[in-house]
């Protein structure tokens, strides 16, 4: 085909192409609250998506109108088929416990090795029979790798998953659970997530006073407060306002399987709950004033008008639109004293009132009404003309309380909140000032600044910038992208298709479970069962917490092998015989690693856990009071151990082992009650009860071991006296006193 021929086609096409009073919920791929309304205009070929008004996007939802449009692309072509591309090129990085874990195994195997191999050249170079001293070693090497780490690892974060289910968090990836713990930066969507994503009338100006509404989204539980005359509500002026929104209306407030919804355009939803907070309930109303005649809603009029018959048999006109256009219409003015004629004065005064509702990102509608014969016969002009203004009503789409409480939260604890949203930039920073999440000073970038910038630029100043307004998918990732240059652990939270991509770059990805697609939610790490902000807050503490028990059982097991191997390897190479028999290391190891390190990995969280900034993502494991506890315990048991050792070595080595294997059993389950908390002492943070039926359990075992004589031989000890239980019981709380006594210095 020709050039000419083609221009000729598509001329023809673009002929056919309409849009009348075409409105389109775009909210799944761009964020925006507010549905869209489409025309057949050109619009520039940078536009930003949320602002092509001349095209309509498969995924989205049509409101209300008609068009006929022309299919310009499909499948992986479509801006959710870009989306569906980003999601599938996006890897999943390992998550900071995971890159810890890795670490810790390859230095702990190093370490075991490295001693397995010095003791049997020393062994070796000492004359000890070879098969001695490699079972010697081996069993050292065994008892210098904590081997219940998988378990207690695992069995934290499947608790943790237990425990976040049942507060409305369900988990799809088990390290996503630690991941929490160290996130620094929460990129969050606004609509339905910090937001209701449910249009409320928050404001409304009627008869010279201001009244703010309480409650938010759909459901119709609300009170009216005045800001003046308290007998506004009970005025006739006011009840046709309410009346008018009820009537000039085609949405309908539906209650079904415990919850509210509307059906229809979100905006005239907005008026028919606040009519059913006034006390209007709209199957009653609408019988008692059924419609008879109507003016639609056009682009071009911003105006919708209809008629109704009254219970007296006349006929009410109700008229709503934007608010300079319903001025234009209207004579009169319902004034605290009745109806007045309206003034210049009057009009100045309402559109002042229009400007600063919409300044705090209101949507403002203005509503009008008039009574008109029965037997009037009307064209469209006669029956807009001569209105009576009722009020104005701003609404908007409101936060979630919750939200603003959990915001609060995060700000306390060091984390940043961030809002990322395909609103406008008025509407987003006014919901960001709500919440908490902006404050003067910030920065606020649009879909349009981040594409004039580089990602460097942007990484200059993100720390700076708490509201995105008017984005795209792409614009999203460069966001989380920039944050995680920066070396933070970023959560990204979403319900739309568009929030797919960066849900999937994040660190952890957060969807909602009511509002979110199915797209999101495979994407997502993390899903809130109820849609809730505050239910983060939540999942973060279990986060920290999970990390806190782990962190603290390889402090507990590290000191006590530590302590362990150096006087074992101490004692063979400094020519003694071996303190510890390979079978008795292995016991000791068995004991320790068991019950009470798994207890620890199951203790409650801190007193402070939700008080304390997020850990450096790059902070190894074995932070300064991880090192600090197995040095203290190290000058505490190491030359108590050698002098048991050497002083019991005059009554023979068997007895020699006997007092160094009991002793080590009790050195460490006291270990183990002293790291319940490696910041707090026992007493603040009181060992709970698995741990202390576990360290109970140990001990009885070991009196049932050494009451028998054919267990005593096969551990290779012998009966003991009670001075032997003494040394290892003074061992254990002086041990006890040095790391309780040294948490309470450095707290003070």
């Amino acid at each position: 085909m020709s050039k000419e021929n083609l221009k000729k086609v598509l001329k023809e096409i673009l002929s056919d192409i309409e849009a009348i009073n075409l409105y389109v919920n775009e909210a799944p791929l761009t964020g925006e609250s507010v549905p869209v309304q489409k025309d057949v205009s050109p619009v520039p070929e940078e536009t930003p998506l949320p602002d092509r008004r001349n095209m309509v996007f498969s995924g989205t939802e049509v409101v209300s109108g008609k068009g006929k449009a022309v299919v310009i692309a499909t499948g992986m072509s479509t801006e959710f088929g870009k989306i569906a591309r980003y999601v599938t090129a996006v890897e999943k990085e390992e998550t900071p416990l995971e890159r810890r874990a890795k670490e810790i195994g390859k230095w702990l195997g190093i370490i075991a090795l490295s001693i397995a191999i010095l003791l049997i050249v020393a062994g070796f170079l000492r004359g000890m029979p070879l098969t001695e001293i490699l079972l010697f070693s081996i069993a050292l090497a065994v008892a210098a790798v904590p081997e219940a780490l998988p378990a207690v690892v695992t069995g934290s974060l499947a608790i943790g998953m237990y425990r976040m289910a049942k507060r409305n968090a369900l988990v799809r990836r088990m390290p996503a659970v630690e991941t929490l713990g160290s996130v620094t930066v929460i990129c969050s969507d606004k609509t339905g997530t910090l937001t209701k994503g449910e249009m409320t009338v928050r404001r409304i100006h009627s008869l010279g006073h201001l009244i703010e509404v309480s409650g938010v989204g759909y459901e119709p539980k609300g009170e009216l407060h005045i800001m003046g005359d308290a007998d506004i509500p009970k005025s006739e002026g006011f009840r046709l306002l309410m009346l008018s929104a009820l009537l000039c209306n085609d949405a309908e407030l539906i209650h079904e399987g415990g919850s509210w919804r509307v059906k229809g355009d979100p905006t005239e939803g907005a008026l028919v709950v606040v009519a059913a907070k006034y006390g209007i309930r709209q199957d009653e109303v609408r019988k008692l004033y059924p419609r008879v005649g109507e003016v639609p809603f056009s682009s071009e009029r911003k105006l919708m008008t209809t008629v109704h018959l009254t219970p007296e048999g006349n006929r009410i006109v109700c008229m709503k639109g934007a608010p300079e256009r319903v001025l234009e219409k209207c004579t009169h003015i319902y004034a605290i004293n009745g109806v007045k004629r309206l003034t210049r004065r009057d009009r100045e005064e309402i559109l002042k009132v229009n400007d600063e509702m919409a300044g705090g990102a209101l949507r403002v509608l203005g509503l009008a009404y008039k009574r008109i014969a029965d037997h009037a016969e009307l064209g469209d002009d006669e029956i807009e003309s001569n209105m009576i203004f009722l009020g104005l009503m701003g609404m908007i789409d409101p936060p979630r309380e919750e939200a603003i409480k959990a915001v609060e939260v995060c700000r306390r604890v060091g984390i940043k909140p961030i809002m990322i949203t395909g609103d406008h930039k008025l509407t987003a920073v006014a919901i960001a000032k709500e919440i908490g999440i902006y404050s003067e000073g910030d920065i606020v970038l649009t879909g349009e600044d981040l594409d004039k910038m580089t990602e460097d630029e942007l990484e200059k100043i993100v720390e700076k910038v708490t509201v995105y307004a008017r984005v795209s998918p792409e614009h999203k990732l460069k966001i989380v992208r920039a944050w995680k240059r920066r070396g933070q652990i970023v959560a990204m939270t979403g319900d739309g298709v568009n929030d797919a991509p960066a849900l999937k770059e994040a660190d952890i990805g957060i969807a909602m479970g009511i509002t979110g697609t199915e797209v999101t939610k495979e994407t997502a790490d993390m899903v809130l069962v109820d849609d809730n902000f505050a239910t983060i807050v939540n999942a973060i503490e279990l986060g920290r917490w999970i990390y806190d028990n782990i962190k603290k059982y390889l402090a507990y097991l590290l000191q006590a092998n530590l302590v362990e191997i150096t006087v074992l390897a101490l004692a063979v190479l400094a020519g003694y015989p071996p303190p510890l028999l390979p079978v008795q290391i292995l016991y000791v190891n068995l004991a320790t690693d068991g019950l009470p390190a798994i207890a620890l990995g199951v203790s409650p969280p801190d007193p402070d856990i939700m008080e304390r900034p997020p850990r450096d993502p790059r902070e190894i494991i074995f932070t300064w009071d991880v090192k600090s506890l197995i040095l203290r315990t190290l000058i505490v048991g190491v030359p108590f151990f050698f002098w048991i050792f050497l002083t019991s070595l005059h009554d023979g080595a068997n007895l020699a082992r006997t007092r160094i294997f009991i002793t080590f059993v009790f050195f460490e389950l006291i270990l183990a009650v002293t790291c319940r908390s490696l910041k707090h002492t026992i007493i603040v943070a009181r060992p709970h009860k698995f741990l202390l039926l576990a360290i109970a359990w140990e001990i009885f075992l070991l009196m049932v071991l050494l009451g028998f004589p054919v267990t005593r031989q096969a551990l290779g000890v012998v009966e003991l006296e009670p001075y032997s239980f003494m040394l290892a019981a003074t061992l254990s709380i002086i041990t006890l006193i040095s790391i309780e006594g040294t948490k309470l210095l450095l707290q003070r």
